[in-house]
């Protein structure tokens, strides 16, 4: 078992703020990543300020800022903590 070190609020928060400065890179405002997206304007707001966003909508925002990739890769590395996770993987 591993410690997070980091709230929920706060891991969001984080990954609210690194979107954040990919949008501001690639020059866009929110509301031309919110047309862009078709993700709402207050959504987008919300979540550069809360980290507070639905699963499709932070898709959406990925798609339109082309970082897709990213969220491909969610979940695709995460080591086993025991040879009983990996046979009960098998099963």
């Amino acid at each position: 078992m591993s410690f997070i070190w980091e709230t929920p609020e706060e891991i969001n928060y984080a990954l609210a703020q690194r979107l954040r400065g990919i949008r501001r890179r690639k020059n866009l405002t929110q509301q031309q990543l919110s047309k862009k997206s078709n993700v709402s304007f207050g959504s987008i707001k919300r979540f550069e300020t809360t980290g507070q966003i639905s699963l499709i909508s932070l898709t959406k925002l990925a798609a339109a800022l082309d970082c897709t990739e990213e969220i491909r890769r969610l979940f695709t590395d995460v080591k086993y903590d025991s040879i009983e996770e990996v046979l009960r993987e098998r099963s």
